[in-house]
């Protein structure tokens, strides 16, 4: 299971590594933007599974999934307020 959970935590650091990519090289607020969430949700995700199962304890999973599912909520709201932010400023509404 260490062995597993290492390789699922070496997936998630590759995640975070493109989404950080993705936020260098394309060329727009927006695909920056999904760059950014989707590839963090799905590291984030990896890696609290890679510590689940490298821990072994229903318990710091069960808490590793709310982290989780906390970090998605707060990733999801940040990024629509900045996609609103950045329409509107491209619409010429203050």
């Amino acid at each position: 299971m260490t062995l597993l959970g290492s390789l699922v935590i070496v997936a998630g650091l590759f995640f975070y590594l493109a989404g950080t990519v993705g936020m260098l090289r394309f060329p727009d607020v927006y695909s920056r933007l999904h760059a950014v969430t989707k590839a963090d949700n799905i590291g984030l995700g990896l890696l609290c599974l890679g510590c689940a199962l490298i821990l072994r304890s229903w318990t710091l999973a069960a808490l590793l999934a709310v982290i989780w599912l906390l970090a998605v909520t707060a990733a999801t709201v940040g990024c629509h307020l900045i996609a609103r932010n950045r329409l509107r400023q491209d619409q010429g509404v203050e």
